[in-house]
């Protein structure tokens, strides 16, 4: 589920985004289970890199050194100034009718978002790679329509900036999308604070609540005593013009633990919600214990009939409560080992620009309402190896046999990664010596921004990197990489998004998910999950998480070529007439996009390599970056979803390779969920038969993991095995392990029990800190609120701290 702020809208640098919720109950704060939690409240510039690495530093003042970035980051934020100058504009533009979101209703047109629009590559590549200008700066900007019958959120343009009331125009967004409808797609939720609730869902749980009484002791009728809530599936069914919506009652949990998503009680109804008037809208039935119901006089006849079957309700305890419980385990209250940076960091941030460099790697950062965080011109010796890597969208597919769970499909940019990416706990999320960026949203005219929410660091693996041992000798390199990581809160699932830099050149892109499962009720429901509590079930779904990668491998003009290990029956000129069983290598390449979606092959079979066919090695190889899991990814299990139709179809396979084009930026839309036949990207569109030898190359890769929720995912699921991962290795590219160039490593030399050398070459610790414990301690209490400005009207000399509910 998704329980989010009803009205969180707005813009990342202003960045990131909030969307309606299923369930809301006001602009920011609302009841259904959802948890407080407080955000950070001092707004730490970044200029706060304030060390030059060389200084001798303490162990708690390991930040990264400033340093100035080589371009402009033409894929960051609009500054404060940009942000609210398209603000004053667009409210100015008496053709677009908008209203203050302070002041507007159900029926009135807002700004949703406001934030930097991503440059066309064709664009970008002769700014950063040769002397031209910058690409003109343009403002994505959302516009939510709903002085209409037909509400709609809209996309549009705005620029060039800095705004010029001369040259400055505004235009529909629709070059990006495969749907041709001026920049817009329905809204389906344009009533969803107002009517919804008030109107409908309310009315109907107190149409019912001696019921309820009587079967749980709880209410749900939009009270300040209600002690249960209603809410249902998303996306809403959209059958025949007919939109159809399912809901469910759920228990409220009886503290502040985040435990709602964890307590269903078993009733659910339909209701035809078609259009913006409640009046028309229909209660279609009911169903109770697999038993469906035309009407609520039939459900109340059958309920107060003898022998109605009454199930029990899930009810909150310790089970669901994410507090130390249970006998201390031996030896714990003892403090764990910690890791420090004992000579300062090791790298470098031009934190203005969101520009990292460590050892030979460097790269620009980039943060949006929708994915969050994305990597862009990544390079390795000064060369690029991929334009741009990032998150694209999160499915969170269910099934069940009622119809919250089958009819539940989430599409999470829908609700934005960006909004969610909360400040990270110090020592925790990431070593206490980490050094943090601070990413900012807009929401209500106002920009709110996340203290700490992205975390950069170096870590020693706890193995090496390369090891070999023998008679004479032992020689170990220490597995030291480079961190980027930020942890985004959807509703009740949070998302951990890890991307790390290592010695040898390879990249790897991780995500792993804790908080509290969707559950369901247990109840004629063994083919679709345990029975894991009194009447709870594991409510299986598929976790699905798109990305896209850009690779540049020595240029632009990039080949996929397949290596097969395939077995083989082979006689050969040594083998004297007799065959023998073996393997061989099979090469191929990908020719065109309708040869191009694939899975990964059974027993990890064929490597998938990423070549420049016009550079070879010195011994005629092809040099290029290979592609690979390492550990467990997924596609989605349905065939042909009945939830998403043709909103989804980036989900369908491990890997999807399309020839690169500006119009092709995206693999899905925030909104695709609005209309799932014809959504606003059909990403299978992409797909039309061209050639991808020698070409500019955008590979789609999914990470995922098939989530069937035991008692181990009681209260939360852990990070440990909900975790998918893949990695980008050098194949051929280098001339030998580029690990080599790292002091970071032993040779011991020893001859007959004795040691006789011993080679560090040339690592130096006099210049490391004194380990001092105490001070080592992150002082977390000092994680305390947002920092907010006000956007329209501008007032950027008045930042105010303010602590909001997640949702």
């Amino acid at each position: 589920m998704r329980l989010l702020p009803a009205v969180l809208v707005g813009l990342l640098a202003q960045d990131v985004l909030g969307r309606p919720s299923p369930n809301p109950k006001s602009s920011w704060v609302r009841k259904g289970g959802r948890g407080k939690r407080q955000l950070h409240a001092a707004l730490k510039q970044s200029a706060e890199v304030r060390r030059d690495v060389n200084e001798t530093a303490s162990c708690t003042e390991a930040l990264a050194a400033p340093i100035k970035a080589p371009k402009a980051n033409i894929w960051g934020q609009l500054t404060n100034d940009e942000a609210a100058s398209v603000v004053a504009w667009l409210f100015a533009q008496e053709d677009l009718n908008l209203t203050v979101s302070d002041d507007a209703g159900a029926w009135d047109n807002t700004v949703l978002l406001v934030e930097s629009m991503i440059p066309n590559k064709t664009d970008a590549l002769g700014y950063i790679d040769g002397c031209k200008a910058p690409p003109k700066k343009y403002a994505h900007v959302v516009l939510d329509e709903r002085a209409s019958v037909d509400p709609t959120y809209a996309d549009i343009i705005v620029g060039p900036l800095p705004i010029d009331n001369t040259t400055t125009t505004w235009e529909p967004l629709t070059y990006p999308y495969t749907k041709n409808n001026s920049g817009k797609v329905r809204n389906l939720d344009a009533d969803a604070d107002d009517a919804l609730y008030s109107e409908w869902l309310y009315v109907i749980g107190a149409s019912v609540a001696d019921i309820t009484l009587d079967l749980w002791n709880i209410t749900a009728m939009g009270l300040d005593n209600d002690t249960g809530d209603i809410w249902g599936i998303d996306p809403l069914w959209q059958d025949d013009d007919r939109i159809i919506r399912w809901d469910a009652f759920w228990n409220y949990p009886e503290d502040d633990f985040d435990a709602e998503t964890l307590l269903p009680l078993g009733l659910y109804f339909m209701s035809d919600v078609t259009g913006r008037d409640p009046s028309v809208w229909s209660l279609e039935g009911w169903l109770y214990n697999n038993i469906f119901y035309n009407s609520t006089d039939a459900f109340r006849e059958a309920y107060f009939s003898p022998g109605f079957v009454k199930n029990g309700a899930n009810v909150e305890g310790d089970w669901a409560r994410t507090d130390q419980q249970g006998e201390v385990l031996p030896k714990d209250d003892a403090y764990p080992p910690t890791t420090i940076a004992p000579t300062g960091s090791r790298f470098s941030v031009d934190a203005e620009e969101k520009y990292v460099e460590w050892m030979d790697w460097s790269f620009y950062i980039g943060f949006k309402r929708d994915t969050g965080m994305a990597l862009y011109d990544i390079r390795y010796k000064g060369k690029r190896l991929i334009y741009e890597l990032g998150l694209q969208e999160a499915l969170a597919h269910y099934a069940g046999n009622d119809p919250l769970q089958s009819g539940t499909s989430y599409l999470d940019t829908y609700y934005g990664f960006g909004p969610y990416a909360f400040e990270l706990v110090s020592g925790y999320d990431c070593p206490s010596y980490a050094t943090y960026l601070n990413t900012s949203f807009y929401v209500t005219e106002t920009v709110h921004t996340h203290i700490d929410s992205i975390c950069l660091f170096e870590f020693t693996g706890d193995y090496p990197i390369q090891r070999h041992s023998t008679s004479k000798y032992v020689s170990v390199t220490k597995n030291t990489y480079f961190v980027v990581r930020s942890v985004s809160t959807v509703g009740n699932y949070d998302y951990m998004f890890t991307y790390s830099f290592y010695f040898d050149g390879s990249i790897a892109v991780e995500v792993r998910a804790s908080g509290y499962i969707q559950s369901a009720y247990f109840a004629n429901n063994e083919d679709y999950g345990f029975h894991i509590n009194d009447f709870l079930s594991g409510s299986m779904h598929d976790h699905v998480l798109n990305y896209k990668v850009d690779f540049d491998i020595l240029g632009t003009n990039n080949s996929v070529q397949l290596m097969s290990l395939v077995p083989a029956t082979k006689e050969y000129p040594w083998s004297k007439g007799k065959t023998r069983n073996t393997m061989v290598l099979e090469r191929s390449f990908v020719e065109n996009e309708d040869e191009s979606r694939f899975n990964w092959a059974e027993n990890g079979a064929t490597q998938v390599i990423v070549v420049n066919e016009d550079e070879k090695n010195e011994f005629g190889e092809l040099r290029g970056y290979r592609v690979l899991p390492y550990t467990g990814t997924a596609h989605l299990t349905v065939k042909n979803s009945s939830n998403l139709v043709n909103a989804a179809a980036w989900a369908e396979y491990d890997i999807q390779i399309t020839k690169q084009k500006d119009t092709e930026p995206r693999s899905a839309h925030a909104y695709n969920s609005q209309d799932v036949k014809d959504p606003p990207i059909d990403f299978a569109k992409f797909f039309d038969g061209e050639d991808l030898r020698s070409e500019d190359l955008v590979m789609w890769v999914n990470l995922g993991m098939h989530h069937v929720p035991h008692t181990g995912d009681l209260p939360n699921t852990v990070f440990t095995t909900a975790h998918s991962g893949i990695q980008f290795m050098p194949s051929n590219y280098f001339s030998m392990d580029q690990s080599r160039q790292t002091v970071n490593m032993v040779r011991i030399d020893y001859d007959n029990g004795t040691t006789t050398l011993v080679d560090t070459f040339g690592q130096k610790n006099d210049e490391a800190c004194a380990l001092d414990f105490e001070p080592a301690e992150p002082d977390l209490y000092s994680y305390t609120g947002d920092v907010v400005i006000r956007k329209f009207p501008y007032d950027p000399n008045n930042p105010y701290f303010e602590t909001d509910s997640i949702v």
